[in-house]
């Protein structure tokens, strides 16, 4: 499996942008899929989790500001970030569970501003 993160920059406090996710297999084949992020000095964390069953479960640090969709025809998945602060700063990742084995994309940055 093969994922492609893309999407992140820099934007003012307030501002919005979105998290795009494109996967080489279908979203279907997933047991779980994940955007997580890590700042400067801090452990990776779970941002959004969209499970095989339809439902997306979010940090309480983004509750109400981060959406999870997706695209099935485009194997894409995307959070939708909102009322961004500035500790929502960190290099955002992708991850998808398939038969047990955890797939990484590469990472995009966010940076915002005060």
């Amino acid at each position: 499996v093969q994922l492609q993160a893309s999407g992140g920059g820099l934007v003012q406090a307030g501002g919005s942008l979105r998290l795009s996710c494109a996967s080489s297999e279908s979203i279907y084949s997933f047991d779980h899929i994940g955007w997580y992020r890590q700042a400067p000095g801090k452990q990776r964390e779970l941002v959004s989790m969209f499970t095989s069953d339809g439902r997306a479960d979010y940090a309480d640090s983004v509750k109400g500001r981060f959406y999870f969709s997706t695209d099935v025809a485009k194997n894409t998945v995307y959070l939708k970030m909102n009322s961004l602060k500035p500790e929502d700063t960190a290099v955002y990742y992708c991850s998808v569970q398939q038969t047990g084995r955890e797939y990484w994309g590469q990472g995009t940055q966010v940076t915002v501003s005060s």
